[in-house]
């Protein structure tokens, strides 16, 4: 944030936005839980004031409730900022609740490309997505 005449109050006002107050600037990485932790990893994108941010994995160490939260403040964001986002998972449950199209890639490879609701409804037309289904059987969307 380097250059930016604003840059103080854009890191305040990003902290307030994932919930964290201005105390939080100052601490260190073992010194929050993990959901705080990808909070602050949460605001560090938003100082910039991006219109993509790019999710890889956003909550795969996080136990269910604090997954829930952080799914709900990224819903919260997304919709306040007008933000896409970029999101990279395996939790097909996580992306059918956070993502409207979806990209299936093998090796680095796009495979399909689909809307959540194919994926739900197991409309899908090719053996790897198929197996990538049947690999997450009983999966339920967040």
């Amino acid at each position: 944030i380097h250059g930016f005449a604003d840059g103080e109050k854009r890191i305040e006002r990003a902290l307030d936005e994932v919930g964290l107050g201005n105390g939080f600037r100052f601490r260190y990485a073992h010194q929050l839980s993990g959901g705080q932790r990808q909070r602050v990893a949460i605001a560090r994108a938003l100082i910039l004031e991006p219109s993509i941010l790019l999710l890889d994995e956003p909550t795969s160490a996080l136990d269910a409730s604090v997954q829930a939260e952080v799914l709900n403040l990224l819903e919260e964001v997304r919709r306040r900022r007008k933000l896409t986002f970029l999101m990279v998972s395996h939790d097909l449950a996580i992306i059918t609740h956070m993502c409207e199209r979806l990209m299936v890639m093998q090796n680095g490879e796009a495979v399909e490309t689909l809307t959540a609701s194919q994926l739900i409804g197991h409309r899908v037309s090719e053996d790897y997505t198929r197996n990538l289904l049947r690999a997450s059987e009983g999966f339920v969307r967040a």
